[in-house]
């Protein structure tokens, strides 16, 4: 037995006795593993649970998913985040009914041409769906082989990158490719976790280079972060007789979701604002104040001053925004930058 058989045979076995218990484990089916993968990115698995089940108790298959309609989508992942997987999974949905019957195919090359499914989930899928014998490399896994194996180079190395992926590949058992996928991805998210590994239970520690070494915690080397653009918003929340205005995003960020207005003005300033590029004229502050709120998006900071206001007389919407009703703001997906706008315009209509 060679060095990648002991790590698979070991994996394997603390997988049997260790798995995490999650609804889209112990089945073979493309389009719930798909739904979990795409979930799962960026998110952790306490999260997705309960927005899997609501999703796929809509949606329990490929073909209702692709008749659905964008913003009921989109409002079964409000809060989730990260909006752009919904709407690339609706899109693949549609695709998959277009070209591959209804069905997912079981070839790697071909899943990677379906909308929203990269290298990493056209492997998760094609494992854990098809047991067919190929890797599902995401940072998770990259973290556990990095310091099994004491890569000590920075993973934006292109070369390294390749050299870790092609670890990957050949470690993958020719059976049970899809429990493997899941033993790594679980091994990486509960025990080599970043900063501090659980070593002292970790099955790997036999042969890890990085405990042996003692920089475990070091390991991997990762590209230096890039600061996070602050972006400053007055957001006033108007209201105009028994409706509040808003307006669905073209904008790459938050497509397809609706918001409140997003000024760029002093917030001292906002009734002239609105009055200058809504072309709402007699806007007047409510008493409750303004709001002061901060939402952090991957590569984005967004401050937000929340600001409750009314306008007088039946003004028509302007430009692309609408005036709705509460029953019609409850069904409309909202991001959860929105959250607190939200929360002021139910309490200005209630």
């Amino acid at each position: 037995m060679d060095r990648l058989q002991n790590l698979s045979a070991a994996l394997l076995d603390w997988y049997d006795r260790c798995a995490r218990e999650m609804p889209w484990r112990g089945i073979h089916d493309s389009y719930r593993t798909w739904v979990s993968e795409t979930m799962l990115q960026q998110t952790r698995v306490e999260t997705v649970i309960p927005y899997y089940n609501r999703f796929l108790s809509r949606f329990p298959s490929l073909p209702c998913l692709a008749a659905a309609d964008e913003s009921e989508v989109l409002k079964l992942w409000e809060g989730l985040g990260y909006y752009s997987r919904a709407r690339n999974l609706l899109k693949g949905a549609r695709q998959v009914m277009e070209q591959y019957g209804g069905v997912l195919p079981d070839d790697p090359a071909l899943l990677r041409k379906i909308s929203g499914i990269g290298p990493y989930t056209a492997g998760a899928i094609a494992s854990i769906a098809y047991d067919i014998p190929v890797p599902a490399v995401d940072g998770n896994v990259l973290r556990v082989y990095s310091r099994v194996f004491g890569i000590r180079s920075c993973l934006g190395e292109p070369a390294i990158r390749k050299r870790l992926e092609s670890v990957a590949a050949d470690a993958v058992p020719p059976l049970r490719a899809g429990d493997y996928n899941q033993a790594v991805m679980d091994l990486g998210a509960t025990v080599c976790i970043p900063g501090t590994p659980e070593c002292a239970v970790c099955p790997l520690s036999f042969m890890c280079s990085a405990f042996a070494a003692g920089d475990a915690a070091e390991l991997p080397v990762l590209p230096r972060s890039v600061p996070q653009k602050v972006v400053h918003w007055t957001v006033p929340v108007i209201r105009s007789g028994s409706c509040v205005l808003v307006r669905r995003r073209n904008e790459s960020l938050l497509r397809g979701l609706w918001c409140f207005p997003l000024l760029e003005c002093d917030p001292a300033d906002v009734c002239s604002a609105v009055k200058k590029k809504l072309r709402l004229a007699g806007a007047c502050l409510i008493d409750s104040g303004p709001l002061h709120v901060r939402h952090v998006f991957t590569h984005l900071i967004w401050e937000m001053t929340v600001i409750p206001l009314e306008v007088s007389g039946n003004l028509p919407a302007p430009g692309d925004y609408r005036w709705v009703s509460l029953q019609e703001l409850n069904a409309l997906p909202f991001p959860t930058a929105m959250s607190i706008p939200l929360r002021e315009a139910e309490k200005l209509l209630l």
